[in-house]
């Protein structure tokens, strides 16, 4: 078992990509179930609000992280994470494993007609991958008929994209019912798989710049929070690196 990298108040698995897909598979074919945590800054700013959240990610069976900048800054903190494991590119992952391995998927989340697009688009990628889904713009009164469909289904494996914490909350509530092997909570990726949202280019990935590219399809939304949540981590980065200097002086 890996010690996870603490990132202020985020606790990582220090997995590379393929070995963040092998522990969910190895999961799945094992007597534990548990669920998968991507973790960005806006994520990881939204915990230290909300105390729920941060007991959800903190219990997941893997926490990984979905942003650049939270790669580049393990160091400061004395860890080491070895790179980006973003939700996105892990949905494509395990549905080309789980069409191998015959497991089960099943997406929650988007509008009915970007999930089912967003379904037909894996089916693709993916021949004789097992697939349905369902659209995540419901009322609360019906949590429990959406994770009954999912355990007929008799899906292994879920994504969640219901946006942060709303995704979480769920998959929480409804985990006894749903009975499915590992949960995955990937934010807006559904549209993006449906063609409603484009990614950024690999080179803006890299440069952790991912987040503008997102801004600028939904400034009205995602401006306030990119503002507040990126300047918060700056400040608290910042604090960091004050800390660490002030006792570097003091020891010398």
């Amino acid at each position: 078992m890996r010690h996870r990298a603490q990132i202020l108040n985020g606790a990582f698995d220090p997995v590379t990509f393929d070995e963040a897909v092998d522990t969910i598979f190895t999961t799945l074919d094992g007597p534990t179930r548990g669920w998968v945590c991507t973790v960005n800054v806006a994520t990881l700013m939204a915990m230290r609000r909300d105390a729920a959240l941060q007991s959800f990610v903190e219990r997941a069976l893997l926490v990984v992280p979905d942003g650049q900048p939270i790669v580049w800054c393990a160091r400061l903190f004395g860890a080491w994470l070895p790179e980006r494991v973003a939700g996105i590119d892990l949905i494509d992952a395990l549905c080309r494993r789980a069409a191998a391995e015959h497991k089960r998927v099943y997406l929650l989340g988007s509008t009915p007609p970007l999930v089912a697009r967003a379904v037909a688009t894996l089916r693709d990628r993916h021949p004789g991958l097992m697939i349905d889904g369902a659209h995540g713009h419901f009322p609360l009164a019906e949590a429990n008929e959406r994770a009954d469909a999912i355990r007929v289904h008799g899906a292994d494996l879920l994504f969640v994209g219901m946006g942060t914490p709303r995704q979480e909350r769920y998959i929480e509530s409804e985990w006894d019912r749903l009975v499915v092997g590992v949960a995955v909570g990937v934010g807006g990726s559904i549209d993006v798989l449906a063609g409603a949202r484009f990614r950024a280019r690999p080179w803006m990935r890299r440069a952790g710049l991912e987040w503008l590219v997102r801004m600028a399809q939904e400034p009205r939304r995602l401006t306030p929070r990119y503002v507040v949540t990126n300047t918060q981590f700056c400040l608290l980065i910042g604090h960091t690196l004050l800390l660490r200097a002030k006792q570097w002086l003091l020891r010398g």
